[in-house]
């Protein structure tokens, strides 16, 4: 969680797009309950529980998590912005639902962030993950397929599901590789506007070549730097 982050959330404005209001917010969210989950807190640990009982699903079947996820700030209005429209609330929502649940999906049993931000020197973009399952020396077929159907889903609940099933290998990874969950977010908001899902697809292809480009010793399967005091990676059922 950063500064720019948490004051954005609190006041998002009409300079900021509504793509990095959704992304800086759902950065906020998952920043808190990432520290409390790693530090064992019960209400972390809860909301955790509660949030991916929601993964792969639409956020009108969940209403348990209404109350959970905070899109106040979405809502709120600074002096000289315009209040955004019910259907760039409405995509926004959508898109914080199915990357807040996919990452509680993605973290669950996991002792290490499972949330990375991503940087230049360490992408964390989909297509980047994608690309760090499969062999350094070569491409994994059925891996890169399963990218591929994602970005031609037909809709956002398609697409949900489509990466749900991504981020089981994630997790599943002999060491599981972290997410920007912040950038998929925002993506997932993308994706439901006006020639959204090309865009989309552009940047996780743009993404998995980034990877190419980071030399495996330094970035294949390897813990983030800003992580070091992270507690060692263990199977964590307490959720």
């Amino acid at each position: 969680m950063t500064t720019t982050a948490s004051a954005s959330a609190s006041a998002p404005h009409a300079a900021v797009p509504v793509q990095q209001q959704v992304a800086e917010l759902a950065a906020t969210l998952i920043g808190s309950w990432q520290e409390g989950y790693l530090k064992d807190r019960s209400h972390a640990v809860g909301a955790l529980a509660r949030l991916r009982r929601g993964a792969g699903r639409e956020s009108g079947e969940t209403p348990n998590l209404w109350s959970l996820i905070d899109t106040g700030p979405l809502h709120a209005t600074a002096a000289g912005a315009r209040p955004l429209s019910e259907q760039e609330l409405v995509r926004a929502e959508n898109a914080l639902h199915a990357a807040l649940t996919l990452w509680a999906f993605h973290q669950q049993s996991r002792g290490v962030p499972m949330h990375r931000r991503h940087t230049r020197e360490r992408p964390g973009g989909l297509g980047a993950a994608v690309r760090r399952l499969m062999p350094a020396d070569g491409t994994d077929a059925p891996v890169r397929k399963r990218l591929v159907r994602a970005g031609t889903a037909p809709d956002l609940a398609t697409l949900t599901q489509r990466l749900r099933d991504i981020v089981a290998l994630l997790r599943s990874a002999k060491t599981p590789i972290p997410l920007d969950y912040a950038l998929l977010a925002g993506q997932l908001y993308l994706w439901q506007c006006p020639d959204g899902p090309a865009a989309v697809r552009r940047r996780w292809g743009r993404s998995f070549h980034e990877q190419l480009q980071i030399r495996p010793d330094t970035d294949r399967n390897t813990a983030p730097a800003s992580d070091e005091n992270a507690t060692p990676d263990t199977d964590k059922d307490a959720s």
